[in-house]
This record gives structure tokens, C-alpha cells and sequence, in this order.
């Protein structure tokens, strides 16, 4: 009885620590975004949320809800998809970021303009590089 209600426990501080850290890179994510926009080196203000996600894109590291990772461009008119997949291969190429969202339970990564619903997405675990071989020689 006693273990059972510490494996409780031990599960409620993992979800309330994964959501916190969830939020924080959400917050920097905005804060990084708003900096650049600001001092000139991004021309359009980019908006990171959480979202629903893609039910197809679940893999072993996702989150039971809530497993994508929204950017919106506040460009005040429609991106082409053009401009919404040069945003999300930005997003791709860096490979710290996409492990980053893996292991924090995204799977699911949204590009949008602030006009229309959706954007393109991306399954987040094909852009992480896990599971590649060893290198034998490095061994």
C-alpha cells in the first residue's frame, strides 16, 4: 500500500516537473523570438504555443496530451507554404531544439501564419537523429 501510493506520488511530481519544463522553453522560446524581432535580426514575430498535436506522429516519447509544438509567424497576412517550411526547417536543422521537444513529450511540429488555422507539419522524431549506430571505431 505504501510503495503504491510513493509510485503515485513519484508519477504526479514527474508530470507537474515535465509541464513546468514544457512551459519554460515555451517562455523562452517567446522571449528569444521577441528579442530578435525587436533588435532587427528576425522581420517577423514569431508566436510558440502548445497544441494538440498529430495523432499519427505519437512515438514512444509523446506526451498523453497536448503533443504539439505550435510557431505561429505574426506576419499580419497569409504566409505561403513557401515561407511557413523555410520556418520549420530552421526549427528542424537545429537538433538540439527537436531533441529538446522529443524528450519533452512534443511530437508534432506546427508552422502557421496569424490568418489561417493550419500551416505544415512535421513529425518531430524523424528530424531528432535517435537511434543512429555507434561508430565501432569509437568504441
Amino acid at each position: 500500500m505504501i510503495n503504491t501510493i510513493g509510485n503515485i506520488w513519484n508519477n504526479l511530481v514527474e508530470w507537474f516537473k515535465d509541464r513546468s519544463d514544457r512551459n519554460q522553453l515555451v517562455y523562452n522560446f517567446n522571449y528569444m523570438a521577441r528579442e530578435a524581432f525587436i533588435q532587427g535580426t528576425a522581420q517577423t514575430l514569431l508566436k510558440a504555443s502548445i497544441t494538440k498535436g498529430v495523432r499519427e506522429y505519437k512515438h514512444e516519447f509523446s506526451n498523453w496530451m497536448y503533443t504539439g509544438f505550435r510557431i505561429q509567424a505574426l506576419a499580419g497576412r497569409a504566409l505561403s507554404k513557401d515561407e511557413m517550411m523555410q520556418i520549420g526547417q530552421v526549427v528542424l536543422a537545429d537538433t538540439l531544439l527537436v531533441r529538446r521537444l522529443v524528450t519533452l513529450g512534443w511530437d508534432t511540429l506546427e508552422v502557421c501564419d496569424d490568418i489561417g488555422v493550419y500551416g505544415c507539419r512535421w513529425k518531430l522524431i524523424d528530424h531528432a537523429h535517435i537511434g543512429l549506430i555507434l561508430n565501432q571505431n569509437n568504441m
